[in-house]
């Protein structure tokens, strides 16, 4: 390009510059929202959460244990995985305490942590209903 088209380009591109509607920074708001801001704990917490619910197999277990207190080897039936999986998939969900375990004998019965974890999933595949209706 010649340099009278490299300066008109300039031009209009500046000019497209000033159009632009400058960003408003309402300094109360941000330092409100600062203040409320969850902690860099709670917020990887949380993210591990998700991250550990995003495994369809780790859903399904959750949504089993929500009704009922099960082993592993009944878990494997439901869900149709292996021991191993099974296994696996829990060792995870008590590491982020979504679910407890308790033993009988040589048996561990799985359940979930709290209600919290129960209104989280009823949230979820309500959401889920709702968008399929």
């Amino acid at each position: 390009m010649s340099r009278r088209k490299l300066a008109g380009h300039r031009t209009a591109h500046q000019s497209r510059a000033k159009t632009r509607v400058t960003h408003c920074i309402d300094a109360s708001k941000v330092a409100r929202a600062r203040r409320e801001a969850r902690s860099e704990d709670e917020v990887q917490f949380v993210a591990d959460m998700f991250r550990i619910l995003g495994d369809p197999t780790r859903l399904r277990l959750l949504d089993v244990l929500a009704r009922q207190e099960l082993c592993v080897g009944d878990l494997s039936v439901i869900v149709d995985a292996s021991q191993s999986t099974v296994s696996h998939s829990l060792r995870a969900l008590r590491q982020l305490r979504l679910v407890r375990s308790r033993r009988e004998g040589q048996i561990a019965y799985y359940s979930l942590d709290d209600d919290h974890v129960a209104r989280l999933l009823e949230v979820a595949f309500g959401h889920a209903d709702a968008r399929n209706q």
